[in-house]
């Protein structure tokens, strides 16, 4: 039996060739595009820079999306079993500390009284999760991308509620990165046969970068959704750093007194 530290003993073995342009690397390029991914997490946190109130929380998110992408290198470098595993669990603690501090409360399940009795949920499944991860690692990344389903519904449940055009005109971009990003996920797993004849297998390249930028969107959404319900005092403003004429921008919020507008 391999070790867990063997390259190629992952389950999963993405549609790039494998060592075609490196002795060591196993997928190139999507080990490569990982540094723009790593770029695009260190970027995350200028979301909310503006609410010192999340400066801690900000930094700590940003902290497990970046070592998110360094494990991510990591799998597509070994295909390793490990390697494997540290990139699907990264994400699902990632997620697990998104939801534990940004889930809004009106959400809540009925039995959950408090935010401290829904982290200890989030804490407890989290930890089912990734033990039961272990027992067939190959639908780990299935699952993960089903979780996305819930953030389209909240995101359409809190757009019912505002009419806010910029906010609706955020969630859309974040959309559109996030259809693109799926598709080509899907197309690298389930086309990969007519993407090899054609010589152009690197559709889980497109995957990192669209799903990264479509987070680049998501991460002002919920910071609004939540300054919403847990800061009614400050109104919520989306604006886009460093300019909104930028062809190239990051989103982020800001904070305004003394009403909110959804």
């Amino acid at each position: 039996m391999p070790s867990i530290f063997s390259y190629q003993s992952a389950e999963v073995d993405w549609c790039e060739g494998n060592f075609d342009r490196s002795p060591i690397i196993a997928e190139y390029y999507n080990t490569v595009n990982g540094t723009i991914l790593f770029s695009l997490a260190l970027l995350t946190p200028l979301n909310f820079l503006v609410l010192d109130v999340f400066s801690e929380l900000q930094i700590n998110h940003g902290t497990f999306t970046a070592y998110g992408r360094i494990f991510s290198m990591y799998f597509h470098m070994t295909l390793s079993y490990l390697g494997q595993l540290l990139d699907e669990l990264s994400i699902l603690w990632t997620l697990a500390v998104a939801y534990s501090f940004w889930y809004p409360k009106v959400y809540f399940p009925r039995f959950i009284k408090s935010r401290k009795h829904f982290i200890w949920l989030s804490g407890v499944t989290t930890i089912i999760s990734t033990l039961m991860s272990f027992i067939k690692p190959a639908i780990n990344a299935y699952a993960l991308n089903c979780i996305a389903f819930h953030l389209l519904y909240l995101t359409w449940r809190e757009l019912k509620k505002c009419n806010d055009k910029r906010v609706h005109r955020m969630a859309a971009v974040m959309i559109m990165w996030w259809v693109l990003a799926i598709s080509s996920w899907i197309s690298d797993r389930w086309l990969c046969g007519l993407w090899q004849a054609i010589n152009f297998p690197y559709f889980h390249s497109f995957w990192h970068v669209l799903i990264a930028l479509s987070l680049l969107y998501c991460c002002p959404l919920v910071i609004y959704f939540d300054v919403t319900y847990e800061m009614p005092s400050f109104r919520p403003k989306l604006g886009y750093w460093p300019s909104d004429s930028w062809p190239v921008v990051v989103p982020y919020v800001a904070l305004e007194e003394p009403h909110k507008q959804c």
